[in-house]
């Protein structure tokens, strides 16, 4: 019996493309690829560690490119940024059959790889937007609009333009509690950010890190939600459903009660 070969990488889409890489370059034709803290519960395995290498990376990359359309690349990433279990070997089996078919040929998109990667951009696109919708930024003593999110999937790197385009005149932080990590404008880029004690953010735990202004602003639009809010006309259900309780942690109306 052969030993299945996994090829284990830090997390990031760079690492997995380097997996790409080297299942190529080692001729292994049906490698695992897993995210390196993952446990393997398997037998008859060897695990490989890949180092991320931003150039073979980038070969990886261009050679899909040079193969698909925009919109094909854009779901691909969005289906990476899913993180669900196993994504890593649908989207390598995909990438398996675009450069197996000559440049322009056309690929049938009944194949399953094909159909769950669709599934999945949609999942994450919707996300996505909601996240867009939902956040709510808080004015720090140190003048940075903060937010906190823990969104289903990896979305941070698919809002930043329109967080950068919107609010391209005021500092902002958001942080993904999840996956401990956040995107930060300082009104010229955006960078990523981790923090020690990511809890300091979180609403509502250390309210001095507000400014005055934002505290009083936050009891004015309290005041201004109940009084708009009509009780006799409630519909939980309609409500739930357009804005999912998962997301009421983080907004400053739901820090009341209704």
């Amino acid at each position: 019996m052969n030993a299945q070969t996994i090829l284990l990488y830090d997390g990031s889409f760079d690492g997995f493309l380097s997996c790409v890489f080297v299942a190529y370059d080692q001729k292994i034709t049906s490698p695992i690829i897993r995210k390196e803290y993952q446990t393997n519960n398997q037998l008859f395995t060897i695990n490989e560690t890949i180092i991320t290498n931003r150039q073979k990376a980038n070969r990886v990359w261009e050679g899909f490119k040079s193969r698909t359309k925009p919109n094909e690349q854009r779901g691909f990433f969005k289906a990476f940024l899913s993180e669900i279990k196993g994504v890593e070997n649908t989207l390598f089996s995909y990438m398996r059959t675009i450069f197996s078919n000559p440049i322009n040929q056309h690929i049938d998109f009944g194949n399953k790889d094909i159909l769950k990667i669709t599934q999945v951009a949609k999942m994450v696109d919707r996300e996505k937007h909601r996240v867009e919708a939902f956040v709510r930024f808080q004015l720090t003593k140190d003048d940075i609009y903060t937010s906190t999110v823990s969104p289903d999937f990896n979305v941070l790197p698919l809002i930043v333009k329109h967080f950068k385009d919107r609010y391209a005149d005021q500092k902002w932080l958001i942080y993904d509690t999840n996956r401990k990590y956040g995107i930060f404008y300082d009104l010229t880029s955006v960078e990523i950010i981790t923090l020690e004690e990511p809890a300091k953010i979180l609403p509502n735990q250390i309210q001095n890190i507000y400014k005055k202004q934002e505290v009083d602003f936050q009891k004015l639009w309290s005041t201004y939600y109940n009084s708009v809010n009509i009780k006799s006309r409630k519909n939980t259900k309609l409500h739930v459903q357009h804005l999912p309780k998962r997301y009421w942690k983080y907004l400053t109306e739901k820090n009341i009660r209704e």
